[in-house]
């Protein structure tokens, strides 16, 4: 007789699974906490991790966990009296290789995305249009001047990653959307407008507000970026993708479709890492070079690195000696190690750059712009 015993590898190690979902929904205001706790608990019962905001007109929702955990989440959001329904739950669902969060949270907001005009479920069936990948596949491939392509996302993120022939909206935060409005109406010339962000919530509530407003049409990806991402290995695709997790940068498509767009801060080398500036003030998002960035003891500028000195707010890597959290607290604690301590600092890291030049000299953070 056959031997069916089999052992089982002990090194199996189960497929995470990055799910990123989101709903127009209508819950009455009084019922807002309570949903959130339970789902909240729900969550937490089965190990998610990340974030997950829910408002009046919304629910967006990003975790990871094995695909039992995620399927058994799937089923509760069908369940539920607001949120089933959801669409394309597996179909952007990304294959990640561990948790990429630390926790599990739900925060309540007033809105999800904050326009100060909130959105109910019954405008955005009137008012939303959508295009499918394929369409908008067809409309880079053949350059189809009937539309224009707006990228609605932060600056830097436009800088990691745009799709073919986009135009940059060139905001920092999305509340300056309503302002330009009329601006982007003007640049469309009576063109449709094909407008994306990387989940796709900004854009559907803003084409709800635009297309109630304008004459020109407004058009969200439907699925969002990841579905065409998800469905297609093109050209059309230049660079990374920004993700809103350790990650920070992702290489997207592989070897003969990947386009490396844009050149390192240093040294102008072409680079498909992203990095944020060691000054915690400034916090900036930099196209950097892993070498040179290190090279640069991860200041983005000049002022920053000298503001850094003077405050000591800068966060503290693996590779750098000092502990700079230990040398602030030991700063406010005894006060006549203050001197000391500054003096300290400055030496360790006038030492690290020693001839070392910035090609920038003020902070490269991102400031709002409110003309287009």
């Amino acid at each position: 007789m056959e031997n069916t015993n089999m052992q089982l590898s002990k090194t199996h190690k189960p497929q995470y699974h990055l799910i990123t979902v989101y709903k127009f929904v209508d819950i009455p205001s009084e019922e807002l906490k309570k949903i959130s706790q339970e789902h909240l608990d729900f969550c937490r019962d089965i190990w998610l991790k990340w974030r997950i905001y829910i408002a009046t007109e919304w629910i967006s929702s990003t975790v990871t966990w094995w695909y039992w955990q995620c399927e058994s989440y799937r089923l509760y959001l069908e369940n539920s009296k607001y949120f089933k329904n959801i669409e394309w739950f597996w179909e952007k669902s990304t294959p990640v290789d561990g948790h990429k969060f630390p926790r599990m949270s739900v925060k309540v907001k007033d809105e999800i995305v904050k326009f100060w005009i909130k959105t109910n479920n019954r405008d955005v069936e009137k008012y939303k249009k959508k295009l499918s990948p394929k369409e908008v596949k067809r409309i880079i491939d053949e350059k189809d001047e009937n539309y224009i392509i707006l990228d609605m996302r932060n600056d830097y993120e436009y800088r990691l990653w745009h799709l073919k022939w986009a135009i940059p909206a060139w905001t920092v935060n999305f509340r300056e959307v309503p302002k330009l409005l009329k601006k982007y109406w003007e640049k469309a010339n009576w063109k449709k407008i094909l407008w994306y962000c990387t989940w796709w919530i900004r854009c559907e509530k803003a084409s709800v507000l635009a297309n109630k407003i304008w004459d020109t049409e407004y058009y969200a990806i439907d699925g969002w970026v990841m579905w065409y991402v998800n469905s297609y290995n093109d050209w059309n695709w230049l660079w990374n993708l920004y993700t809103f997790d350790d990650r920070i940068s992702t290489f997207i498509w592989d070897k003969n479709t990947h386009t490396t767009i844009w050149e390192c801060v240093y040294s102008k080398k072409l680079t498909d890492n992203c990095e944020n500036c060691r000054y915690s003030p400034c916090n900036a998002k930099l196209i950097a070079d892993k070498k040179e960035f290190k090279s640069y003891a991860w200041f983005c500028s000049l002022e920053c690195f000298e503001k850094a000195k003077k405050d000591l707010l800068i966060k503290d890597i693996s590779w750098d000696s000092l502990n700079y959290q230990k040398i602030r607290n030991d700063s406010k604690s005894n006060p006549k190690n203050k001197e000391k301590n500054l003096e300290l600092v400055k030496n360790h890291l006038d030492k690290t750059l020693w001839k070392k030049e910035f090609n920038h000299l003020n902070s490269q953070k991102e400031t709002e712009i409110i003309e287009y």
